[in-house]
Parts: structure tokens; sequence; C-alpha cells
């Protein structure tokens, strides 16, 4: 809607500043030309606008100029209260600082606004971890923010899993990321990804650096996952899948004369999968590779001669208890 898209362009401004017309039209997905459009219509509702021409120009407002309006649908505010995780604002030390924000935002909603937004606090709770995931104390996060909001170095004692484990560390944090429950600080150069909760030593100095002007945390972070996931998953296995039975990644193929699916699986490690496989029991029947197969049927007669023992010994104990 148009109205909406005036609004943005306002808020657009106000918040960054001088912006071009070409800017504006990619941020919004419109054309130049309706930006130009949108740009008169605001001049004429009175909005202190400003075009510059020339190679640095630009729309811009009028010094000091500050629009109360915040332009938020209930969906809006039900998004910006969702969004708010108290849990790893805590970690931050950034928890009152949110509650404070969010009381502000609140009183400056509409009453109807107001009303979807206690509605979605009172109804949604957002809680990262999993469940059996133990908490991972990480005392030095307030400090590695700190860093990454100022741009300072940290020289940091690490604990890794390769030998030497403790290794001291240089960092030039750029970024934070909070996965599952754990928090990864992204450092140049490189850059390379560290967990928080492995930082044994902290110090911070006064020497700063400059985070590069094209680094995209996101996109880094996107990147690196797919990486870790396919230096993850380099082997496959071929199994066979009870009917209703599915795997995550794998990819299905052909179903027999049983109804039983074949199905082709990223495996981490034959030791791996030996695990995650035996928790199907009769669901599933692994086909290749050989090595894998001949260990689960190797790990099933064990677990089988076990228990008959265990059958023979209680029959026993029961025929000698026996008048």
């Amino acid at each position: 809607m148009r109205s909406s898209r005036l609004v943005s362009i306002l808020l657009l401004l106000q918040t960054r500043g001088r912006m071009t017309a070409a800017q504006l039209a990619e941020e919004l997905e419109v054309s130049v030309r309706t930006v130009y459009r949108d740009v008169e219509a605001l001049s004429a509702a009175g909005v202190p606008l400003y075009g510059d021409a020339g190679h640095a120009g630009g729309y811009r407002l009028l010094d000091g100029y500050r629009t109360r309006l915040t332009g938020l649908t209930a969906d809006e505010a039900e998004a910006l209260f969702l969004a708010g995780a108290p849990g790893p604002a805590a970690e931050l030390g950034l928890g009152s600082v949110l509650a404070a924000a969010q009381l502000k935002v609140r009183a400056a909603l509409p009453p109807e606004l107001r009303a979807h937004a206690d509605r979605i606090s009172g109804r949604f709770h957002l809680d990262a971890p999993g469940w059996y995931a133990d908490a991972e104390e990480a005392p030095y996060l307030p400090a590695v923010a700190d860093a990454v909001w100022n741009g300072r170095v940290l020289h940091v004692l690490y604990r890794r899993w390769a030998e030497p484990t403790d290794v001291e560390r240089r960092l030039e944090p750029y970024g934070l990321v909070l996965k599952a429950g754990r928090w990864y600080v992204v450092a140049g150069p490189g850059p390379r990804t560290f967990r928080v909760d492995q930082i044994l030593e902290l110090a911070s100095c006064d020497e700063e650096f400059t985070r590069p002007d094209d680094f995209d945390l996101a996109a880094y972070w996107a990147a690196y996952q797919r990486d870790f996931h396919d230096r993850l998953y380099q082997g496959e296995a071929v199994v066979r899948l009870a009917p209703g039975v599915r795997l995550p990644r794998a990819v299905e193929g052909r179903t027999d004369e049983d109804g039983w699916t074949v199905a082709t699986v990223p495996i981490e490690s034959v030791e791996r999968a030996h695990g995650e496989f035996l928790r199907l029991g009769t669901d599933i029947e692994v086909l290749e590779p050989p090595e894998l197969r001949s260990r689960i049927a190797a790990t099933v007669s064990e677990l089988a001669g076990r228990y008959a023992k265990l059958a023979q010994r209680r029959g026993n104990e029961g025929a000698d208890g026996g008048d």
C-alpha cells in the first residue's frame, strides 16, 4: 500500500540520513519513478524533505526533524515483542535495557496495538536451547560483546579440541551469533569462529581494529554452516526404511515389494551412524557400506546372546526355587 510505503520512506530517511532515489527504490523494491512520486507526495504533505543534486546528493530530512509516527501494524507490533528474547539479552548484560525499551514502545503504541503486543507476550515464550543441552557458562560474554560493539582487540586464552588444547589468540571480534543456546564470536583475521564458553581468560586492550566494510555477519554464518555440514557428512550409507520411517537428510529412492523405502543417507562416520541407526531397532536395515552393516550385525548378535543368557539364568533361578 502506498501509505505504508510513504511511512517507510520517512522512517528510512529519519534513521539513515541522506539516501538517493535509487537506494530508496532498492530498499522498498519499487521503481525509481515511484520513489519520485512518493517524495513529491511527502513534500506536498508538509514534510521538510529536500533533494540535493550531484554525485553526493540524495534526499534528506531537515536537520532536527523527527516524527512520532511509527507506522506499526498489528502484526508488526506482535513480531516486535516476540523478537525480544529476554534470555539472550540478559546474557549480554542488556536485560534491563530490553525491558525498558519494550516498556517505552508499549507506552507509545495505540491501545489496539498495545493489546496485540500484550497478547503475543502472554502466549509465546522463546527458549532457544535444546532439552538435553546443559547450560554453557560464558562468563566473558559481556566483555566480548563490548569489544564487538566498540571495535577493540581481544587477547584470549582459548580451549580447542586439537592438541595443544589451550592456545593464545588475538581476536578482532566482528560479531556474535547465538546458535541453539550457545554463543559464538566471529573474529578476524580470517574470519574464524570461536565458542565464547571456551574462552578461559580474556584481556581487552585499547588497540582498535577496522571491521571490513563488506563483511556480512548473516551471510558469513550461513556459509559457515553449509561448509560445516559439508565437512561433517563426508560418507554415505544405503538403508531400507520401514513404512512411515523418515531420516533427516535422507534421499529416498524406490519402494520395494514389502513397502520399505531404499534411501541414501549422509553420515559423519561409521561409528556415529552405528549408534544413530541402532536407535531405530527393526525399522531400519543397513545395506551399505559393508563395514557398517557388519558392525551393526555384530552388536545385535551380542545383544541377543546377552539377553538369552539373562533369560536362561532367571529361568534356572526360578526352577531352583520351586517345590
